[in-house]
């Protein structure tokens, strides 16, 4: 049984993009891959020789996962490394995946006040 699990899992790393990474990018950031830093919620960032920047996630692979200080280094749009001991204002918000599907999606009081309202009129 111990065989068959460890081959499922190779397998699984080799074939499947949706467990993390696959196996080109393991390669790429075994060779060429210079650990950049993680975020509070385990993503690994990485960078090569010729400033090519990506990110290996610690679950499940959602782009909106990655926070936004990580998005303005990962598209290029600043060069400087956030850094996590960095204080936030009080006014800015924790970072929340994308919630759509979820029962922590957005619905609008307009739609949650008029669910149970007829929404036609019938003929008389």
């Amino acid at each position: 049984m111990c065989g068959f699990k460890i081959t499922y899992m190779i397998l699984k790393i080799i074939f499947t993009w949706w467990s993390r990474q696959t196996f080109g990018t393991f390669l790429k950031t075994l060779f060429f891959g210079k650990f950049v830093g993680s975020d509070e919620l385990g993503n690994k960032y990485y960078q090569n020789r010729k400033n090519e920047r990506w990110v290996i996630y610690s679950n499940n692979i959602e782009a909106t996962k990655i926070t936004s200080d990580w998005y303005l280094w990962m598209h290029h749009t600043t060069d400087k490394i956030p850094d996590t001991k960095e204080t936030k204002h009080p006014w800015q918000k924790k970072h929340l995946e994308n919630q759509t599907g979820t029962n922590n999606s957005y619905k609008p009081v307009k739609i949650r006040k008029s669910e149970n309202i007829k929404k036609y009129e019938t003929w008389k």
